[in-house]
């Protein structure tokens, strides 16, 4: 397939960022906004949807105030490659992956649309482009975030590459077909789970000093499996009865499942959400 080139004068093949925020600027009301880092300076954008193809989810940590926040970032390809940042853990994210979860076809576009709720909070409302039909789903804050998110991410990686425009040239065709991942360095690989679990960065400093280190990259993987487990097991005390059954657990849901290839953050995020729930029913 051939796809016509515009010559002349145009903007770098970047992707356009949308970041989620129920506010007021300038007395214009804004439900997500670009942000010129340049300038330094907030846009809001006053479409309250984006209509195209759903390409990928990623995970990504941003630092805020000086901690680390794990986001999620929804690209989709359009007339240029958006990318919806959006904390894991905030509402539209969570309407974004329960409505998308009932999506049987993602070869076909989507309209993506900010939603106001109460107290500035900001909900996600998801369309059939060509029908202009909601796609609903009933509201589940205990849902398993992790597997919904996995389950989407598998149905990408299958989706036939029928997307037409210059979306296809700048994503090229934007994971619409399976296309490997980098191997996270062992730094991130230890940040982004420290993010996950809110583990605070002074415990991890202090563990790597008495390792006569800096960061993890300097350790061999044994000990890096160790300092995750101490992670892992310190955000689990107090919310299993026995300290045993914590460590029981992240065996068998953890470490033998990322040995049989399962994704490490994913496993490890089901994993707090069945702790979390088991105590839930032991009260």
């Amino acid at each position: 397939m051939t796809t016509e080139i515009k010559l002349g004068l145009c903007n770098p093949p970047e992707p356009i960022y949308l970041y989620v925020k129920n506010a007021e600027l300038g007395g214009e009301s804004y439900l997500w906004y670009h942000y010129d880092i340049e300038r330094d300076k907030t846009i809001p954008v006053s479409q309250r949807a984006l209509t195209g193809y759903l390409s990928e989810l990623r995970f990504t940590t941003k630092e805020f105030k000086g901690k680390d926040n794990l986001k999620l970032d929804i690209v989709v390809s359009a007339d240029e490659v958006y990318v919806i940042r959006s904390g894991v853990e905030t509402n539209f994210t969570k309407s974004f992956l329960l409505a998308a979860s009932g999506v049987q076809d993602f070869s076909k576009p989507l309209i993506i649309a900010a939603n106001a709720g109460e107290q500035n909070t900001v909900f996600c409302n998801l369309y059939d482009a060509v029908t202009k039909s909601r796609i609903e789903r009933e509201w589940n804050k205990n849902a398993d975030w992790a597997s919904i998110i996995r389950n989407i991410q598998s149905r990408l990686g299958g989706t036939s590459s029928t997307i037409p425009s210059i979306a296809e040239t700048l994503v090229a065709p934007a994971k619409l077909s399976v296309v490997p991942q980098p191997v996270p360095t062992q730094d991130l690989r230890v940040k982004n789970i420290r993010t996950l679990l809110d583990y605070p960065l002074d415990l991890v400093k202090e563990w790597l000093q008495f390792q006569d280190v800096d960061r993890p990259s300097l350790l061999d993987i044994n000990q890096i499996n160790e300092l995750i487990k101490t992670m892992c097991l310190a955000w689990a005390a107090g919310k299993c009865e026995y300290p045993s059954h914590a460590e029981s657990s992240y065996q068998n849901q953890v470490v033998d499942a990322v040995g049989n290839g399962a994704d490490e953050l994913t496993a490890i995020n089901r994993w707090m959400q069945q702790v979390q729930a088991a105590k839930a029913g032991a009260v």
